[in-house]
């Protein structure tokens, strides 16, 4: 027994000594805290001109872009714009794939109970657009006997819901509000309600599609956000005040100035 003793206690201190240690540094050990991105990844519809879209180098332009890209300079943040598809904005950013999205989103009580939104930075509306040579649209209650396009999961296909009903066949759903006003082109829908600035621009760069504009009263105002995770405070935080600060400085009018021609809020 004394020879047992004396061939493993050498062994047995040694165990005994590495037992310690580690549990010393078990107790040692601090929570680590969880890592913030080095670059946000931005969410952007690739197709919504003039707020963001793809120029000929596949780089993600327009007045959101610049509006983002003034944020994050100023809250010293580093930003990557990656085209998502309009339809599956939020399920990006709540599985976190997105870490903010922008592209001219609808501040709406029903978004609002999955993300937080910043302060409002752009005010729009619903408008029609119809082909030059239809004179009985004068009102959004006359489409109710038309066929209908809209971007898929926007406002404009929730307030033609509301007055055809949702599953009508008569709404024609597309995934960007630039290939509905193709279709309208071409006649395969009558009229298309969409965002008064993307009608707007398109109609501008494709002066040859002949459309008019109906504007309607029973259209609410809208008004875009910025989106986030739920819950996330510190960066909704970060992205109001640099908010605030390029509309103190004067370089949020100049975007505007740049892209709608008047200093839009």
């Amino acid at each position: 027994m004394k020879q047992f003793l004396r061939r493993y206690a050498p062994v047995c201190a040694l165990a005994f000594g590495l037992m310690a240690v580690t549990a010393c540094s078990k107790k040692e050990e601090a929570p680590v805290a969880a890592a913030k991105p080095s670059i946000y990844m931005v969410g952007v519809e690739s197709a919504y001109a003039p707020f963001s879209s793809e120029n000929e180098k596949k780089e993600v332009v327009g007045f959101d872009i610049e509006v983002m890209q003034a944020i994050a300079k100023k809250t010293g943040i580093e930003v990557k714009f990656i085209p998502t598809p309009f339809e599956g904005f939020f399920n990006f950013l709540a599985q976190g794939d997105r870490d903010l999205l922008i592209s001219a989103i609808t501040i709406t009580d029903e978004r609002k109970q999955t993300v937080d939104f910043s302060t409002p930075y752009f005010e729009a509306s619903q408008l029609i657009a119809v082909p030059q040579n239809n004179t009985t649209v004068k009102q959004f209650s006359d489409l109710k006997s038309l066929k209908i396009g809209v971007q898929s999961a926007t406002t404009g296909d929730e307030v033609v819901q509301n007055l055809v009903g949702k599953n009508n066949p008569s709404i024609k759903r597309f995934d960007s509000t630039p290939l509905a006003l193709k279709e309208l082109e071409t006649g395969g829908v009558d009229a298309v309600v969409a965002d008064d600035p993307v009608v707007k621009n398109y109609i501008t760069n494709n002066p040859s599609a002949s459309f008019r504009v109906v504007a309607d009263a029973s259209f609410p105002k809208e008004y875009y956000g910025i989106a986030v995770r739920k819950g996330n405070t510190e960066l909704l935080a970060k992205i109001n005040q640099g908010l605030a600060d390029i509309k103190a400085d004067g370089s949020f009018a100049k975007l505007n100035e740049k892209y709608f021609g008047s200093d839009k809020k």
